[in-house]
């Protein structure tokens, strides 16, 4: 595990705390949030103290400390594609990783690990696909969350018909890894 920052970026809080990293400029220039400002830019800069300091005042749980880097949620029954992805998805591109298989326990999933993408398998045996985005998209805690969708049976048109009901992104299987990573990526960038 790399080695935890002392002083961090508005975008590693926003990230930490799930957040836009506007809500952390608010919060650093209304003063409630303490760091100071690199002299000659506008750049912000927030010590670890002080984040920390400030979550516990604010209830904002410190899970998100534990790493820094983007936490992915994979929801499929299928238990291939889950170790291949888990494995593949820390390994290469150091992302938190985090699986469920079913609707339920992505559910609970989702609680515990506050994802910031979920790759979810539109065909799970216990509950559409439908049915989790719309649990995700009305939990307020969830907001920033990002779901790709992920099919075998997509045509164009679904899959724009999904990105018109409130998915951040589709996948078709079979896809390569890279094609995961951009997803992941593109889903992220929609946010910071």
């Amino acid at each position: 595990m790399p080695r935890q920052k002392d002083i961090l970026t508005t975008g590693e809080v926003a990230k930490i705390c799930n957040v836009a990293p506007r809500t952390v400029s608010k919060w650093f220039d209304s003063g409630q949030l303490q760091g100071y400002r690199i002299p000659g830019s506008k750049d912000r800069r927030i010590p670890l103290s002080s984040l920390i300091k400030f979550m516990k005042a604010h209830n904002i749980p410190l899970d998100g400390l534990q790493s820094g880097q983007t936490r992915v949620l994979i929801v499929d029954d299928d238990s291939e594609i889950v170790e291949v992805l888990e494995k593949v998805l820390a390994e290469q591109a150091n992302y938190e990783v985090h699986t469920a298989h079913s609707g339920f326990a992505a559910g609970i999933a989702c609680e515990k690990a506050r994802p910031h993408v979920m790759l979810l398998n539109m065909h799970l045996s216990d509950l559409k696909g439908e049915e989790i985005l719309k649990f995700v998209k009305s939990n307020p805690d969830l907001q920033l969350t990002k779901v790709v969708a992920m099919s075998g049976k997509l045509t164009d048109g679904q899959a724009q018909h999904l990105l018109q009901n409130g998915f951040d992104g589709y996948l078709k299987k079979p896809f390569h890894v890279r094609q995961v990573v951009e997803a992941i990526e593109d889903a992220v960038s929609l946010v910071y």
